[in-house]
């Protein structure tokens, strides 16, 4: 059997039967209009492929915390978060390999018990990821279960507002970029939000913003940037760490989101 991804977005498909030896003919992901299929037209790479020219590297931001990211750059070039807490690693967001340093790394760090994913554009190989460390549990929302390419039994699609997957971190529903955007809450210290692209830390890594396409710049209205906004409002974080390497605000992170959403609706008004 061959494993598929898109080269665009590195999402996972079924594995194709070696008689046939052809990819699957379309990515829903890449063909929706929050994403994008390149003007080359789609192409493929199979999970061997990927692995032999590309590996995870990590980047320490605590003891407690390390982010990982495909090098060199594969698909979208989103990072993940390995987050260690007392009861139990998590890992945020995913990748479209796994590699065998990576695993050992992980093991020594302590037991991994769930991996819990912001939106689809980062589902990637995360049925991989689950078998390899034995079938922990994958914690999606329930609103985005249509853009699942790949099923798994350890896929949990959650409901409601806010899912508390340890005593200390949980999961909140945004919307907004998809209809179950999540970002997570870690309480470790003064309090930590990862936000996948449902809230995009910019540039200048003072603030935010919010798209319903990035590559296709079509925005959100006032009504989900405000939902967004309320969604983050009960909980506390000093830090806030976005998709992308370099994309994180270190201090006052609440307020500078409050600040964002602010400056967000005043730019649809003018």
């Amino acid at each position: 059997m061959t494993e598929y991804l898109c080269a665009t977005c590195g999402t996972q498909y079924p594995e194709q039967k070696p008689d046939t030896g052809l990819p699957p003919s379309h990515c829903p992901i890449c063909e929706d209009e929050r994403q994008y299929v390149p003007e080359t037209g789609q192409k493929w790479v199979t999970s061997s492929d990927l692995k032999a020219h590309h590996h995870i590297r990590r980047e320490r931001h605590s003891e407690k915390l390390h982010s990982l990211i495909i090098e060199p750059r594969a698909a979208i070039g989103q990072r993940a978060f390995f987050i260690e807490t007392s009861y139990g690693n998590v890992l945020w967001d995913c990748l479209s390999i796994l590699d065998q340093p990576t695993i050992d790394w992980i093991n020594s760090r302590g037991e991994l018990t769930a991996i819990a994913i912001s939106h689809p554009h980062y589902y990637t190989a995360m049925g991989n990821w689950s078998d390899i460390f034995d079938k922990i549990p994958i914690y999606l929302n329930q609103n985005d279960a249509q853009w699942v390419q790949k099923s798994h039994p350890a896929i949990h699609h959650w409901t409601g507002n806010s899912l508390s997957i340890n005593p200390d971190i949980t999961l909140v529903k945004c919307g907004g970029h998809f209809a179950g955007g999540t970002v997570l809450h870690w309480r470790e210290a003064k309090g930590y939000l990862f936000t996948g692209d449902i809230i995009q830390v910019v540039a200048d890594q003072k603030h935010v913003s919010f798209m319903y396409s990035y590559p296709n710049y079509i925005p959100l209205s006032a009504r989900k940037v405000t939902n967004i906004g309320h969604s983050i409002e009960p909980y506390d974080f000093e830090t806030v760490h976005g998709a992308f390497e370099g994309r994180t605000i270190d201090t006052d992170g609440k307020q500078a989101v409050k600040y964002s959403v602010n400056r967000y609706l005043q730019a649809l008004e003018a």
